[in-house]
This record gives C-alpha cells, sequence and structure tokens, in this order.
C-alpha cells in the first residue's frame, strides 16, 4: 500500500470519528469534549494504520508507538482530569451563545471538522514510517528522535504536573507559578508537546521521511501563535498581577536560564 492509500483511509477514519464525537457533544451539550478526544485520536489512528499494513520491518514502528501512546494517554487522561465537572470550556460556550440555534451545525464544522483535518495533517509522519521503514535496525537519528521526546515529555508532564498542585493550594489563588520548569519557560506544557512532535518526526526522518516536517512545523506553529501561546498570554497579560515582571525574566517558549532583573 503506498502512503497516500493509507492516508486516506485514515482521513475516513477519522471522520468517522470526528462526527460520532460530534453527536457524543450534542448530547451532552459540551464542545469540549474534542480537546480530550485530541491525544488518544492520534494513538487510534496509529495502531489502527499499523493493523491496516502490517509486514514492515516492527522494531521502529513498535518503538514510535510506544512513545506516542505514552503521550496520547497521559495527555488524555490529564485534560479529562483538568476539565472534569467544570462544563463547557469558556470559548465553545461563547460561541454557542453567539451562534444560538445554528451552533448545531456549526459546532460540527467549525470545531470538529477542524480538528479532524488538523489531525489528518499533523499525523502524517506517524503513518510514514509504517509504510517508508525497510530495515529493522535503528538508527541514530531514531536514537535522537527518542531524546528529544524524552525532553519534550519531561517539560509537558512535569509543566503540567507543577501546575496541577500549584492550583490545588488555596494559598496559591491568583498567583503566579515562577518555580520548577515554569521558572526556564512561560509554557513548559506547550513547548514540550512541540518538542516531542519533533522527536516523532525525527523518528519518520530516520525511515526517509523528510518531506514530513510540514508536521511538526505546523504542530508547532499551532502552539506558539494560534491556540497556545500568544492566546494564552493575552488572558495571562489582564488577569495575573505581576505578569509583566515575570515575562521580563522568563523566556517565552524555549527553555533557557532566568534574566536577572535590574531594580
Amino acid at each position: 500500500m503506498s502512503f497516500f492509500s493509507l492516508w486516506f483511509e485514515t482521513a475516513l477514519l477519522i471522520l468517522g470519528l470526528v462526527t460520532l464525537l460530534w453527536l457524543l457533544s450534542l448530547v451532552l451539550k459540551n464542545a469540549s469534549i474534542v480537546d480530550i478526544f485530541w491525544g488518544m485520536g492520534f494513538v487510534i489512528i496509529y495502531w489502527v494504520a499499523v493493523a491496516i499494513e502490517p509486514g514492515v520491518p516492527m522494531h521502529r514502528v513498535y518503538l514510535l508507538g510506544a512513545i506516542l501512546t505514552v503521550w496520547g494517554l497521559r495527555l488524555y487522561l490529564y485534560i479529562m482530569y483538568r476539565n472534569w465537572g467544570k462544563g463547557e470550556d469558556f470559548r465553545y460556550a461563547k460561541w454557542r451563545e453567539e451562534s444560538g440555534v445554528t451552533w448545531l451545525w456549526q459546532s460540527y464544522f467549525k470545531v470538529f471538522i477542524l480538528q479532524g483535518a488538523l489531525m489528518w495533517l499533523v499525523s502524517a509522519p506517524l503513518l510514514a514510517v509504517n509504510i517508508y521503514t525497510k530495515t529493522a535496525e535503528w538508527s541514530l537519528l531514531d536514537i535522537l528522535g527518542v531524546m528529544v521526546w524524552i525532553i519534550g515529555f519531561i517539560f509537558e508532564a512535569g509543566g503540567d504536573w507543577q501546575l496541577a498542585r500549584f492550583k490545588a493550594d488555596p494559598a496559591n489563588r491568583g498567583k503566579l507559578l515562577t518555580t520548577g520548569l515554569w521558572a526556564f519557560t512561560r509554557h513548559p506544557n506547550y513547548f514540550g508537546d512541540a518538542a516531542q512532535w519533533w522527536g516523532f518526526y525525527l523518528i519518520a526522518l530516520a525511515a526517509g521521511a523528510w518531506w514530513s516536517i510540514f508536521s511538526p512545523l505546523l504542530m508547532s506553529f499551532l502552539l506558539v501563535r494560534v491556540s497556545g501561546v500568544t492566546l494564552l498570554e493575552k488572558t495571562l497579560q489582564t488577569t495575573k498581577p505581576g505578569y509583566e515582571s515575570y515575562v521580563s525574566r522568563t523566556s517565552a517558549f524555549i527553555p533557557w536560564f532566568p534574566k536577572k532583573v535590574v531594580k
């Protein structure tokens, strides 16, 4: 099977999954479930693709599948834990209010189809590994990819864990978390997510799918300019006292040592 044949079949799978998810959101009156599904969506796509196209040397395929599953399962559980019992995210709630009765259909295209399309595009290097791998041996690029992924996982999972502990303490209400990983980057979780996708890409590159670099580039752009850093910073600058000082000494995205602020 060619890569494009497999990519087309996964497009149909994603369409079916997001459509079912949309129908569930209508019952629950909560479009936020699309965010919970994001990580596990890639895991489902990957292993279905492996089942569709078996028989290649599986060492690299299983390696990528293992770290992808760890990433997706952790993200799924964390977002479900974070959102449990809190109702619909304010972004979707605002769109629902603005759209009125047309939200029924708008949500399908504006939320679920859009995320499904992004998932389909970003999944390219994951699927390419299964098609392009011709040898059972691992290369230095595979090892480098895992190392980059580990760094990313530490920052994403560690940043989320530190933030969850910080928010769980009532004494920290209204305060900023500026210690731990948050002392080196204002968004360790977003940096970690991007780094993990670059790790996935390096493994795809080891298989020969160099052209799939658009996937980590797109993920990095989305995390920095669209749904991640830029969007969150607009809110934090107006709601968190002392955020300007934090910005002046702490890297926005790529971790680095804090600057010394001269008073």
